[in-house]
């Protein structure tokens, strides 16, 4: 690009690559707008955390901002963006009229994280002891919400191949609408294992999450109730490790260290974590978009044990580098299988080098992406024409939610 283009993103957090898998998404993001020239503003109503990135190492300039402030107005004014980054589709609802309003040519690009619908109606269905049907999704507010935020930008970012099908499918939404967009890693080759511990040098398996997110604590449940218990039966000097930030006191009180499971904690480098154990289990029973934690455990060469929703759209039509199973009672005696057997934990270790260097390649995708955002940024009013239903909601969310928010502010006055 001739001209240095601005670009504000608008987090929902401050990012901490070492919390969570958004966390680690939102610096790759980072990392391909730097590196094709973008001036980066990261904003953000969110406290600062002990765990945030220094985004000023990254050359990324930091700024606070308040929720249902004018003073936002401002800003954005000062800076006019060229492209405005919502982190998640709830900053579009907080902040998007007012880039509509203050820089009305600034690309509006939503970074779904993974689709929040699929997620709570999959969570719903779990609570009531049903299978989740995708007609589930039709009856979820959350649904509205989150469609009708993906129609008034110009371009959303999709984590998972399975969740662009819905979008398309299921939902009617444009292609040109979306952009799909996966983890991105560096290429592994085989001899790349040889840079890490051995079968011999890896004890303990381990399940590392933040407990902030509601399918990791339900899985960390479920492993100390159904699951490791089979674990013990059959492999008694098993031990099981659980990292994870933020853990609630309902967490810690898990910790049984006379049966092997130990309640860690946030682990201080996860990537070491993960390196130094021999397999991850992940059996997760709901979520949506695409596993950091299992794509980690590929890029450490430990092998996983997971379910079929953890490896969703994680591994085309490539074998997992371990066991999918979701019988409770499978799914540990495959664990077992994967702890002790070391010629397949060594096959399972080289089927996740493939995933990664199919799937998960950052140049397959990230000049792609440059190029989608050039090509709105050359003909904005085109696209924007094409995409009646958007402008139709990004008209009535402009009344409404500038009228709400107005009014809250008003109200915070007084």
């Amino acid at each position: 690009m001739n001209q240095i283009k601005k670009l504000l993103i608008i987090g929902f957090v401050w990012p901490e690559p070492n919390s969570s898998a958004a966390g680690g998404r939102m610096m790759q993001l980072i990392s391909i707008f730097k590196e094709n020239g973008f001036e980066i503003t990261f904003a953000s109503a969110a406290q600062d955390s002990d765990f945030m990135v220094d985004l000023s190492k990254f050359g990324v300039a930091k700024k606070s901002i308040e929720l249902n402030s004018s003073s936002f107005d401002d800003f954005i004014t000062e800076i006019n963006p060229d492209v405005v980054l919502f982190d998640r589709f709830m900053i579009e609802e907080q902040f998007g009229w007012r880039v509509t309003e203050k820089c009305p040519k600034a690309i509006r690009i939503l970074d779904t994280e993974d689709l929040h619908c699929l997620r709570t109606a999959r969570q719903k269905a779990f609570k009531e002891k049903r299978n989740f049907e995708l007609v589930d999704l039709f009856s979820e507010e959350v649904a509205k919400r989150e469609i009708a935020s993906i129609l008034r930008c110009d371009l959303s970012l999709i984590i998972s191949r399975f969740e662009m099908d819905i979008l398309k499918e299921s939902f009617k939404i444009n292609p040109d609408l979306l952009f799909y967009l996966p983890f991105l890693v560096n290429r592994m080759e085989e001899n790349d294992l040889l840079k890490l511990p051995s079968f011999e040098e890896r004890k303990s398996f381990v399940f590392i999450g933040n407990f902030l997110h509601e399918p990791n604590w339900n899985t960390v449940q479920y492993l100390k109730e159904a699951i490791w218990p089979s674990i013990q039966k059959d492999f008694p000097e098993a031990v099981l490790e659980v990292y994870g930030a933020y853990p609630s006191q309902k967490v810690l009180q898990l910790h049984q260290p006379k049966n092997g499971f130990f309640i860690m904690g946030r682990a201080a480098d996860a990537n070491e974590v993960v390196k130094k154990a021999r397999v991850v289990l992940a059996p997760i029973r709901f979520g949506a978009g695409l596993k950091g934690k299992l794509l980690e455990a590929m890029q450490c060469g430990t092998p996983s044990v997971t379910t079929s929703i953890g490896s969703e759209a994680m591994h085309s039509d490539l074998d997992w580098n371990g066991f999918v199973e979701n019988d409770p009672e499978e799914f540990a005696k495959k664990a077992i299988l994967l702890y002790k057997d070391e010629n397949l934990w060594k096959a399972s270790q080289k089927n996740g080098i493939k995933i990664i260097n199919k799937c998960y390649q950052k140049s397959d995708y990230s000049g792609s992406l440059i190029s989608s955002v050039q090509s709105l940024l050359t003909d904005s009013a085109n696209h924007r024409l094409h995409n009646f239903m958007g402008n139709l909601l990004q008209h009535h969310n402009y009344k409404s939610t500038m009228y709400m928010s107005k009014w809250i502010e008003a109200k915070n006055k007084n």
